[in-house]
């Protein structure tokens, strides 16, 4: 149900498509707008693009896109739009930027034009630069998302305006999207008209070492696997990842029994010189992992479940979305209180999902739930901030450094979240007596009937009221209190419902292992309190983290600081980790010699409690009900004849 406000702001938005937006006129089918992008400096990093709007003569204003859906913040790059030129009939029209808005550009349409030029250019980070804005490009691919490039009339609502869509590639670069192709003639490929709410949600993939897998031959709707990489050799995906790939599509039906998109592209991007990431988009998603994704199974294993989580939010997210995400717009800021939702239990079933579909063992999968349980429990900044208000700020938390994430806190709502829908889970199991599961509540509240994109909001009161129809609870009291609550630690009542508890030992945890020799970290919060770069590279030896009231923190180490020696040796991996078990035995303090600014410091560490790795162990006398949660739902895809 759509708010009383967002109820206004669309009359308003109505009456003024009606009468006009200043200089703006009506975008339709018969008159659209054009934006023609030029990808052929990609690999310069600039983009250039062409845009042609009807208007008519009087006061306009442009805005670049703002709010960006998937972000969930206004981190539209604007500062990286560079070279803007108006005109209308081979004359400049000056522009002046808003004082205030910095995304917003105002003109003046001169007498008798009816028809605006605009070209620009958007200049794509090389490298990682620490913020929302990830590289759009890389020597050898692009990953285009329009709003890189996009300006339209202030005012107007998304699906209102129509826009076609060009594209021109480097020569012998191939590229996906899920944006229907009207031609390609000359080098150009041109797109049919659509709304700019699906030219936005519709991004492209493109590069010179592409490879397309169809994951669902002779089938309809239609399912495609685009990956452009930085190199051949990533392009070879194996046989087993990808019936795993053709599985989790036919987990996902069976979970929401119903789908949403005319047809799916999975977009795949796998280079190093792009963060892993990924965004959701209703008909595609844009998913970016390491290069070595199919090459190294330690990658794999941190990284796999991404294409089930993005999948997922085509019913979580697109489908389905919080009236607060659900802006007219690109300029309205968004509200993300029912994150925990839209994110969380996106969180939950890409996980699940991504066992059910075979990308992870049940064992696998019990070693990365023990690993969230146990960062999140041992996380001291929910003793100030609850779990609401990291969804609330995730605007802000998405952005903020890893260094004092554990008193800080981040977006937290992805993995806490998965601790409380699996406990939502086991209680609608153990209520029914074992006759329904969330799935009931996925398929009621996502499924419905088979339909083409499509948007259906919906608030906390009618998350309650959906859990009820499945399985009469207090579920109003759950989810607040869960909200709310400061601890003591993490909601570990899913674990021990499902018949599993959080312990530790001295065995290394295998997905934190994964994830340590994947993201290059050294990870020992749960004995010392430290989480430290990995030696090599410019970070090499960098403190990341250190958790308050840990013995690390004690000593007096923080983050920032760069560990340069244990026990007067030259640091690495396994030493400090054989200090920590030489603690143990007695043996005194561990010594850790660490640089801070221009200072050298030995820092001496009280512990003897030995390594300790967060597993789950089965409670004697209980049912095994998250194996069952895991366990395949469809029926197994046949691999296609060859």
């Amino acid at each position: 149900m759509i708010s009383k406000l967002y109820a206004r702001i669309g009359v308003v938005l109505a009456m003024v498509g009606v009468f006009g937006l200043h200089g703006a006129t009506a975008q339709t089918a018969e008159d659209p707008a054009r934006i023609d992008v030029d990808l052929r400096d990609a690999a310069k990093y600039v983009f250039h693009a062409k845009l042609s709007l009807p208007v008519k003569p009087g006061p306009m204003t442009l805005v670049y896109p703002k709010w960006i859906p998937g972000d969930h913040s206004p981190v539209g790059p604007v500062f990286d739009l560079t070279g803007l030129k108006i005109s209308t009939g081979g004359k400049e029209v000056a522009w002046k930027r808003d004082d205030v808005d910095m995304f917003a550009f105002h003109i003046e349409v001169p007498g008798g034009a009816d028809r605006l030029e605009i070209k620009l250019d958007y200049l794509s980070p090389a490298e990682a630069t620490g913020t929302r804005e990830h590289p759009a490009a890389t020597a050898q691919l692009a990953v285009l998302n329009w709003y890189l490039v996009m300006l339209y009339p202030q005012g107007a609502r998304s699906d209102d305006i129509m826009y076609v869509a060009s594209l021109r590639l480097p020569a012998g670069w191939k590229y996906g999207t899920a944006l229907p192709v009207s031609k390609e003639a000359a080098g150009e490929i041109e797109f049919a008209p659509a709304s700019l709410t699906t030219v936005m949600d519709s991004p492209v993939i493109a590069g010179a070492f592409f490879k397309d897998i169809d994951l669902s031959p002779g089938q309809k709707p239609q399912h495609t696997l685009h990956i452009a990489a930085d190199g051949p050799a990533a392009l070879e995906a194996g046989a087993a990842e990808v019936q795993h790939q053709r599985q989790l599509i036919a987990e996902d039906l069976a979970l929401f029994g119903a789908r949403h998109y005319r047809r799916y592209d999975f977009l795949l991007a796998l280079s190093d010189r792009m963060p892993p990431d990924g965004v959701e988009h209703h008909e595609s998603s844009d998913n970016r992992t390491p290069e070595a994704l199919f090459l190294d199974p330690d990658v794999r294993e941190t990284q796999m479940d991404l294409l089930a989580h993005e999948y997922t939010h085509s019913w979580n997210g697109k489908y389905r979305r919080p009236a607060g995400l659900a802006t007219p717009d690109y300029q309205a800021p968004m509200k993300g209180e029912l994150l925990w939702v839209y994110e969380g239990l996106t969180q939950y079933y890409g996980q699940i999902l991504s066992a059910r579909a075979g990308f992870w063992t049940p064992e696998k999968f019990r070693e990365q739930l023990a690993a969230t349980a146990a960062y999140l429990n041992d996380r001291p900044g929910r003793t100030w901030r609850d779990l609401q208000d990291t969804a609330i700020a995730a605007q802000l938390l998405y952005s903020a450094p890893p260094a004092g994430a554990s008193w800080r806190r981040g977006v937290d709502y992805y993995d806490e979240s998965t601790l409380i829908w699996l406990e939502a889970d086991t209680i609608i199991r153990r209520e029914s007596k074992g006759k329904k599961s969330l799935d009931d509540f996925c398929r009621r509240f996502h499924g419905g009937d088979n339909t083409g994109p499509k948007l259906v909001t919906y608030t906390f009161e009618d998350v309650v009221t959906g859990m009820n129809d499945v399985a009469a609870y207090d579920w109003q009291s759950f989810f607040e209190e869960r909200l709310k609550s400061h601890g003591p630690g993490a909601p570990l009542k899913g674990i021990e419902y499902s018949g599993w508890k959080l312990v530790f030992n001295e065995t290394p945890n295998e997905h934190q292992r994964a994830e340590e020799a994947a993201d290059f970290i050294v990870d020992v919060q749960s004995s010392i309190g430290v989480e430290v770069h990995a030696p090599g590279g410019p970070d090499g030896g960098q403190i990341l983290d250190v958790i308050p009231g840990s013995p690390a923190d004690r000593a007096g180490l923080a983050p920032g600081m760069q560990l340069v020696a244990v026990d007067g040796r030259k640091w690495s991996p396994d030493i400090l980790r054989d200090a920590i078990r030489r603690a143990k035995d007695g043996k005194g303090p561990m010594e850790l010699l660490a640089e801070n600014g221009d200072y050298f410091r030995m820092y001496r560490i009280d512990y003897h409690g030995g390594e300790r790795y967060p597993h789950l162990e089965a409670i004697s006398g209980k049912t095994d009900v998250l194996t069952e949660i895991v366990k395949m739902k469809a029926a197994p895809v046949a691999a296609p004849a060859k």
